[in-house]
Parts: structure tokens; sequence; C-alpha cells
């Protein structure tokens, strides 16, 4: 058994179970959340590591062989994407030891958060569908808890709706389960992969393929299914957001790219020009709405969508080129909304307002985090040489080659109309005069320091990964090349003479 495939589930877990025995010395709770945030990020990128140098790892729980029984897969995708959760879950953990109330500490915020670490990870390193909605409900339930943690009006309002739709798609998610099970008999995805050619052209294939876009769009708040995730994500503490911002959407848009890379390889014209329809409504509705919003946290939380409309295009191109893209872009994604939904934390706390039309001054005192917002912000327009930058550029080229040119203009004026919106964050928050006492003191030396620290770590990491973006790049030229033919994993699962 490859130990390094369990420790990103036995770490949170451990952690998760430690930080609530020790409710009841908060200092030392506190201390053993961050350091397990810390150990998790030497675990996944050791694994990362090893699955850059060496391959794809998959590992068979319990002993029972594929597809009989649990089964564990990191492939570049799966491991880039659990370093980067591990990158940012240190960032927040440290972030919240002053940016979440005592209160919510109290009543288990450390818990909660590794837990939903597990569930996440789990979705991202399973290689069987019905445990991929195992690890769905694992992260749904830990994310409401955190979601209403406080028991605010607002939140409740928010997690009704989060719930209700999140719901919906386990429901839809199970159907296309079964669906699966009863036409394959099978829910190995390296299994399913070969049995479901069976079904090529037949309308069982469109009917999972619709199941499974509906499902999985839900959780990745794509068009036109996103409206639960502004009503929600604008409510919860800044940490709390920060998290499901940088990684709740990227499950499912990462359970889409699976699932069409192992099931539906060779889709028809049909499902291809529904998943880029999608994909521009994503990106036009995402940006329409932050350009409306003046609350920042509302704003921030269009602007998660309309990037998922970006990664949705490129898994719509069905090119290699085109998922390079995808995964450059939802790589580096994950620490942009982080730092971002941080940041607006850190602007509502100095301001004493979420609204934008009430904030200034930031610039001229705040000068550290107004150089850090510089560097999500133009990385989210796609300006160079920030990482959202090659990405776009990636995903523009993957769609001229693709001749795709329709959804390729709607993405570069939806680039400008996030330029926009940025330019407006800045010219309200940071640009416009205000004097000393209209930004508050925020805490001693201290918690200044673990607010800030994050920040600037996030920016600076998002900086040199677009000063020197090979190494992602070429990160996710091997998941693309792995996700255009899946003979690898395949193999890495069943075995060489079962994927032959």
């Amino acid at each position: 058994m490859d130990l390094l495939l369990i420790l990103p589930l036995a770490i949170p877990l451990g952690t998760a179970v430690l930080t609530l025995l020790l409710r009841s010395v908060p200092g030392v709770q506190r201390l053993t959340s961050v350091l397990g945030a810390v150990a998790l990020l030497g675990a996944s990128g050791t694994l990362l590591w090893r699955v850059a140098t060496d391959g794809i790892r998959a590992a068979q729980m319990g002993g029972w062989p594929a597809p009989f029984g649990i089964t564990l897969v990191a492939d570049p995708l799966s491991a880039g994407l659990l370093g980067m959760t591990a990158f940012v879950a240190v960032a927040v953990a440290v972030y919240a030891l002053a940016g979440m109330d005592e209160a919510r500490q109290r009543f288990g915020f450390h818990p909660l958060f590794h837990l939903l670490l597990m569930g996440v990870n789990g979705a991202f390193i399973t290689g069987d569908m019905f445990n991929l909605y195992v690890w769905f409900e694992v992260l749904l339930i830990a994310s409401f808890v955190l979601l209403v943690l406080g028991n605010e009006r607002r939140q409740l309002d928010g997690a009704v709706k989060y719930v209700g739709i999140n719901l919906v798609s386990s429901i839809i998610f199970l159907a296309a389960v079964g669906l699966l099970y009863g036409h394959t008999g099978t829910l190995n995805m390296a299994d399913a992969s070969g049995r479901i050619a069976e079904l090529r052209g037949s309308g069982v294939e469109a009917t999972l393929a619709t199941l499974f876009i509906m499902a999985f769009g839900i959780k990745a708040a794509l068009f036109p299914l996103f409206f639960w995730l502004p009503a929600a994500y604008h409510t919860p503490p800044a940490p709390v957001a920060a998290v499901f911002a940088g990684l709740l959407t990227k499950v499912g848009i990462y359970s889409l790219i699976r699932v069409f890379s192992l099931l539906f390889p060779d889709p028809t014209g049909y499902t291809r020009t529904v998943l880029l329809v999608i994909a521009a409504g994503t990106m036009v509705v995402g940006v329409m709405g932050a350009m409306v919003q003046r609350n920042v946290h509302r704003l921030l939380a269009f602007l998660v969508i309309s990037a998922m409309g970006y990664i949705l295009m490129g898994l719509g191109f069905f090119t290699t080129l085109g998922l390079v893209g995808a995964v450059f872009y939802i790589l580096q994604d994950v620490p942009v909304k982080t730092t971002l939904f941080l940041i607006g934390g850190m602007m509502e706390r100095d301001t004493g307002t979420a609204r934008l039309g009430e904030m200034g001054g930031l610039y001229q005192y705040r000068p550290v985090l107004a150089a850090a917002f510089m560097v999500p912000a133009f990385s989210l327009a796609g300006f160079p040489p920030f990482p959202g930058f090659w990405g776009k550029l990636t995903l523009v080229q993957a769609g001229l080659e693709a001749e795709q040119f329709t959804i390729v203009a709607v993405a570069l004026i939806v680039g400008l109309f996030t330029l926009l919106v940025v330019a407006q964050i800045w010219s309200r928050a940071f640009w416009r005069p205000a004097t000393e006492d209209d930004v508050q003191a925020s805490g001693s030396t201290s918690q200044r320091w673990a607010l800030n620290g994050p920040i600037v770590a996030l920016a600076v990491v998002l900086l040199a990964i677009g000063l020197y973006a090979q190494p992602l790049y070429g990160l996710a030229e091997q998941a693309a090349a792995n996700l255009v033919d899946t003979q690898a994993y395949v193999d890495a699962v069943l075995g060489p003479s079962a994927g032959a």
C-alpha cells in the first residue's frame, strides 16, 4: 500500500480529531491546526514530486484488487490540486489565528476546516465513482456547518440556498452513478472507461453525460446553475469564504474533467457545443454580476463563477492544448481566489464596511495590502506576466486551433470587463482619498502579522508562478497528456494486462 496516497486523507482527519479534543485549550488547538496544515503540505508536496517524476500512483485499500475495492489514484492533475489545496490550507490556517473570532473557533471551526480538507482531498484522489459521491457528501456537511457557524441571519439564508441546491446535485449524481453501474457493472472509473465503449452513441451515453453535466455543473456553479454561490459565499468570515472560493467549485470542475476524459473521451459535436455554450454563459454572467455589485464579497463571488467558464472552455475544446490551458488555469486559480477573499476580509476589517462606496484610503494607509492585491487582481484580469495570463493565452490559442472563434471572442471580451471590475475595486477601495480615521486599526502587531503574512506569501508565490511558469505549465502538460490518453491511468489502477 502506498502510504503517500493515504496521508492526504489521514493527516486532516487526525488533525480534525486532535483539534476537537483540544477545544478546551484554544492556544494549543490553534497551533495544532496550523501544524496539521503544514504536515499536509509536506505530504502533498512529496506526493506531487513523486507523481511528476515517477508517473501515476495507485493504491488498493484493504488489499481488495481493483475494480472490486476502493482505489486511490494520484495523477498529475489530482496531485497538483492536492498540492495547491495544502498550500492554501496553510495560508488560511495562519490567517484564521487572528481572522476568525474566538466564538467560532470555540464552536468547531478548526475541526470542521480540516474535515473539509479531507473531503476535498478525497474527491481529488478517489478512483471510484461511489466514493466520489461519498467525499462530496463529507465536504458538503463540513461546508454547511462552517457556513452557519455563528448563527447570523444572513448566514442561515445563504446556507438554505447552498444546501438545497447541493442536495439536488447529489441526487442527480447518485442517479447517474446508479445508471452507470446498471449498464457497466462497475463504479471504478478506470474499469468503466473500457466497459462504457459498448454504449457509444446510445441514448444511455447521452443521458449519463447530461446527468454528470448537471450534477457537477451545480457543484462548480456553472451557468445556469450558479445562483446559489453569490447568495452563500459573501456570508461567512473571510477564512471560510477563502477556502470555499479556492477549493469547492474546483472539486466540481475537476470531477467534470475526470469523468469526461475517462467515460466520454470522444464526445459528439452536440456535447461539445453544450459545454462551450455553458462555458460562455458562465463567463458572461460571472463578470456581469461582478460589475453591478457594490458589496466586495458578493463581487468576488461572481468572479469565482466567471473563472469556472474559462476552465470549462478548455474542456469543451477536447484537445490536448485546451486541456493544458484548463489544468493550468484551475491550478493557478486556487491561490488566486483564496488570496482575493482573504484580502476582501482585510478590506472590510480595516474600513469597517463591505461596501465599496464606503471604502477608501487603503493604498495610502495599507500599502502592503494594496501591493498584494495587485497580484491576484492582475492575474484574474489576464495581465502579463501574472499566472492568469498564461492560462488565458493557452486557452485562446487552443480555441483558435479548434476554430472556435466565437467563444474565443467571448473570453477576450470577458477579460476586458474583468479588468474594469478590478479597476473599480482599486479606484474605490484603494486609490480614493480617505483620512487615517477612516482606516481602522485592526489588532496587535502579532495579529497583523498573522493576517498579512499569508496574503503576502500567496501573492509572492503567484508572482513567482507568473514570472517562471514553466514548472506549473509542464505539470499541466503532463496532466493533459494523461487526460487525452488515459491508458496510463487505466494501467496504474487495473494493471498493464487489464489495461491492454
